[in-house]
């Protein structure tokens, strides 16, 4: 199995030498902005899909026009010019650079030593192995199942005498393994998979020895490379820099300033991987896992090891890569097989389903899951999107790229491929962050915000989830607030449920299963009609912005309020067969006697044909009023 990744074993300098002839040189400035432009102007659509042409990353292409990694990296180029030597270069966009001296320079010089700790920790520990705390109450599942271990727990003290590698401990279990675990374990194929994404064309080197950009301890706030002519007590070069390197790290540092680039970020880029691949066998945590590797990456820079563009860097080509490895056709029963023996090791280690798995999944407290807070996580992914980068220009929609929708496979499997990939347009950041906005536009997908579902529908979106498929194929939340002029249309006899502040207007129309408004706007500003099946209201008041027809089931959950549980800003009407359950909020239950709201609307047709309360020894007669229909419920 593969060693930890993250640091260089390829001699950049022997390789030229002997492959490229001895003047061949870096990969020149001008050829990498020359096919910068031309990407610009639309003319290298010549190039294949970087899915399909994933496998040009060796080191023996350090071109744009020769490596699929570089090309999706280009947007760099337009930041830095590549020089003839490592510490020649030029800032094209110095106003980005020096933002990210000055933040890098903040962040070390601010760290506590705490976070020096942790973060000679995840410098040392293999980045897989790293992973699996995403995992949360399956994390020491995995650990033993996969029997992954680790021999970096803690940061020394000072300085050590050596440098420090991760190793399988001599008390570990026969058959242990580093990274993601054992291929003959009960997990074996999750670690295979995890392993082959980050397999033999997911280096960073070949990038790193095109773009030439220096570690941030080497730079100063111009992003210039002075040496100071002087040496530190283990014999390092010292550099003008206010970036300070975690002490237990400073043996750690590459030797070679030739052989040792900064962008993009190895060990970010390791990070990624693995999480995408941990994501696609274990969709249950999706959101956590996506979380964890954006927190260790950022971690790269608290080090004082990288910068903020070399860690976005490093996030842009493991999207790519992942897809990639994942897309690929001779990974396909691979894949299938980790997923399968991940759901299925779970549930029977757990005594769940694929239906109760996920709870079970999201069960701990922040005391023993750091990432149990969904808004927690939103908010540390969301400023480590950009960094630093400002946005310019003007917005450009995004074309997804080919095979990125395979990232989305198994968290939203109820979705075909094209609809997975609207998902990610629509979820996708803003054009206009120059290093993001590179050839195919890797680094503007979020993944954190595509796992919540649809941004906007720019049509008509018809969705099928059906309760035998279980788990995410029976019942799914969409989180994102959703706009656009397309609409809803529900089929299957699963469950969706809306959370979002919801702005769509071209209508919610339910067919089959259940939708649950999981918000007083999840309806959105179109008409809602209530054809077949369910459409659930839960313990909240929900607004209809336009008219309101049902055929169906109204499920409510009453309280002692005065609000209506449905208000409609248009007519009402209830059409002949429709039906209402009434449940009772468990903390504020209605009174016997009482009369409460449930539909209040500008004017109401028709009556309810059956109303069950869910509540035993309780009926509910129906009273309709000039705006709506109560209910009076009365206990026997």
């Amino acid at each position: 199995m593969p060693s930890s990744a993250g640091h260089h074993t390829f001699n950049r300098r022997s390789f030229l030498s002997t492959s490229l002839g001895a003047s061949a040189g870096l990969i020149a400035a001008p050829t990498l902005a020359t096919w910068w432009q031309a990407t610009e102007s639309k003319a290298a659509t010549a190039f294949p899909a970087f899915v399909d042409d994933y496998t040009t990353n060796i080191t023996a292409n350090l071109t744009a026009e020769t490596n699929a990694v570089v090309r999706a990296l280009g947007g760099f180029a337009q930041i830095w010019k590549t020089g003839s030597a490592w510490n020649t270069g030029i800032p094209l966009k110095p106003e980005i650079l020096r933002a990210n001296m000055r933040y890098c320079a903040r962040l070390t010089q601010r760290r506590t030593e705490a976070q020096a700790r942790e973060a000679f920790v995840y410098d040392r520990q293999h980045q897989s192995y790293a992973m699996i705390g995403a995992l949360g109450p399956l994390a020491e599942l995995y650990r033993s199942g996969a029997k992954a271990v680790t021999s970096i727990t803690s940061a020394p003290d000072g300085i050590p005498a050596t440098k420090i590698n991760d190793a399988v401990p001599a008390d570990a279990p026969a058959g242990s393994a580093l990274g993601a675990g054992s291929y003959d374990s009960d997990l074996g194929q999750v670690a295979k998979l995890v392993d082959t994404v980050r397999g033999p064309f997911a280096s960073g080197n070949p990038a790193k020895f095109a773009f030439q950009y220096p570690r941030p301890w080497r730079m100063n706030e111009e992003s210039e490379v002075v040496d100071t002519g002087t040496t530190d007590a283990l014999g390092f070069p010292v550099y003008d820099s206010e970036v300070v390197v975690v002490t237990q790290l400073l043996r750690q540092r590459g030797t070679d300033p030739a052989e040792d680039g900064g962008f993009p970020s190895g060990h970010t880029n390791a990070f990624h991987l693995a999480a995408l691949a941990f994501a696609y066998a274990v969709p249950e945590r999706f959101q956590e896992i996506v979380t964890r590797a954006f927190e260790l990456s950022h971690t790269r820079i608290m080090s004082g090891m990288h910068s903020t563009v070399d860690v976005l860097g490093g996030r842009v080509m493991a999207t790519a890569l992942a897809a990639a490895a994942l897309a690929d056709p001779k990974n396909a029963t691979l894949k299938a097989a980790a997923r399968k023996q991940a759901a299925e090791y779970f549930q029977a280690r757990t005594g769940t389903t694929a239906d109760t798995l996920f709870a079970h999944a999201h069960s701990a407290d922040r005391d023993s899951d750091p990432y149990a807070d969904r808004k927690a996580n939103a908010r540390l992914v969301e400023p480590k999107l950009t960094y630093v980068l400002t946005r310019q220009g003007r917005s450009e929609e995004l074309t997804v790229p080919k095979g990125a929708e395979v990232l989305l496979e198994t968290r939203q499997p109820y979705l075909d491929a094209a609809q997975r990939r609207e998902v990610l347009r629509t979820t996708a950041l803003p054009s206009g962050y120059v290093l993001l906005d590179g050839w195919e536009q890797w680094g503007r997908l979020n993944l954190f915000a595509a796992a919540d579902g649809y941004g906007a529908f720019d049509s008509e979106v018809t969705v099928t989830l059906n309760a035998a498929d279980g788990g995410f194929g029976a019942a799914d939340t969409w989180r994102n607030d959703i706009c656009g002029t397309g609409g809803l249309v529900k089929l299957g006899t699963g469950s969706l449920t809306l959370t979002g502040a919801n702005r769509y207007t071209g209508g919610t129309t339910v067919e089959a299963g259940v939708l649950v408004a999981g918000s007083k706007e999840a309806l959105g500003r179109g008409d809602v009609r209530v054809k077949g099946g369910t459409l659930s209201t839960g313990d909240r008041s929900v607004r209809v912005r336009g008219g309101y027809a049902q055929a169906g089931v109204l499920d409510v959950t009453l309280d002692r309020g005065a609000d209506p549980a449905l208000v409609v800003d248009g007519r009402a009407v209830l059409e002949r067969g429709s039906k209402l359950v009434v449940r009772f909020d468990a903390e504020q239950p209605p009174r016997s006697g009482s009369t409460v709201a449930v539909i209040g609307a500008r004017s109401l047709q028709g009556r309810f044909a059956e109303i069950t309360v869910a509540e035993e020894g309780w009926t509910a007669q129906q009273i309709f009023t000039a705006h709506g229909v109560s209910v009076r419920l009365l206990k026997k």
